[in-house]
């Protein structure tokens, strides 16, 4: 089976216009130049109490990305607005692209749905447009609404009119489900995709976990704490031998879905956690306050081998 069998096609919809793009330097805790890496990838590790207060000081910081490590819940960035994050995030973005087409001749990013997509537009803008090796990008969804690419509900459709659309990747590296099939065949598609694409080395693979390794997985997260199509208190959220699978009674409509299992989200090299706006503060308090539950909430389970960064606005990190 080659890449463009495995439902990597493209389905043309009109094209999207942009406005001019604006300028933005976002700060992190220290002045910054334009060229300055947004993210590192020397782990740093502060004590609990100490992390604890520079969250809490965070709006003290005009303008600034207050980045602090917990252990077990990865980096957060937390920006004055979501227009400083979205430039952030496009950064961070690119630099991941060209490391690993460097290191590996290739670029494999997972997306998800929701308000994710439009944080990503600073892509589509200059320099990045223009500078990105889009040729090498091979692009994932880590959950999909068993829908016609076409209909509303899509998260294919959604990164299509507000992402890829815009870029030139190769159709037959953008790896769609095959909505002919049902959730189940889907899934079972999207799999048989996924190993193909590992046996041929496009796709990365940790032989100590038996999973694949995606470069980097951009995620967002809902206000009940869900991230792909993984919810609480679903029994999906403990399967741990699939790579891909399927629900049925999806408590968020549409009711019938594929996505990613933990193994593989957490398999990745590196995530990035997406949350704006205030709907997000409460679960975002419950997720990273330092309260002790039972239930574990499906973005707590979010525990990557590799590093995770939150990307979070000062109105999603309100209650931190």
């Amino acid at each position: 089976m080659d890449s463009s069998s495995a439902s990597a096609r493209l389905r043309a919809f009109p094209s999207v216009r942009r406005s001019s793009p604006v300028t933005v330097i976002p700060l992190t805790g220290q002045l910054v130049s334009a060229n300055s890496p947004v993210c590192s990838f020397r782990s740093k590790t502060v004590s609990l109490t100490s992390a604890v207060s520079k969250r809490s000081n965070w709006k003290l910081q005009s303008a600034m990305a207050v980045q602090v490590t917990e252990k077990g819940k990865g980096k957060l960035q937390i920006f004055e607005s979501e227009e400083d994050l979205s430039v952030s995030l496009a950064k961070y973005t690119a630099d991941f692209s060209e490391r690993f087409v460097r290191e590996r001749g290739a670029f494999t990013v997972v997306l998800s749905g929701g308000s994710l997509i439009k944080s990503l537009r600073k892509l589509i803008d200059p320099p990045y447009v223009d500078s990105v090796n889009w040729a090498k990008w091979h692009v994932f969804w880590v959950d999909e609404r068993v829908v016609a690419k076409d209909h509303p509900d899509s998260n294919y459709k959604l990164a299509y009119d507000g992402f890829l659309s815009e870029v030139p990747i190769p159709p037959g590296q953008v790896y769609c489900i095959n909505d002919a099939l049902s959730a189940e065949g889907a899934a079972d598609d999207y799999e048989t995709c996924l190993k193909h694409l590992v046996k041929t080395k496009v796709v990365d693979f940790s032989a100590a976990s038996g999973f694949p390794v995606f470069d980097l997985m951009l995620l967002g997260m809902g206000p009940d704490g869900h991230v792909a199509s993984l919810f609480p208190g679903h029994p999906l959220v403990n399967e741990n031998q699939q790579w891909v699978t399927f629900i049925k009674d999806s408590p968020k409509p549409p009711p019938e879905r594929i996505t990613f299992t933990f193994p593989v989200i957490n398999s990745s090299a590196n995530i990035a956690l997406v949350a704006v706006g205030a709907g997000k503060a409460d679960i975002l308090h419950r997720a990273l306050g330092n309260g002790q539950s039972a239930d574990l909430l499906p973005v707590q389970m979010v525990s990557p081998e590799g590093e995770m960064t939150w990307f979070l606005d000062k109105e999603a990190a309100s209650k931190l």
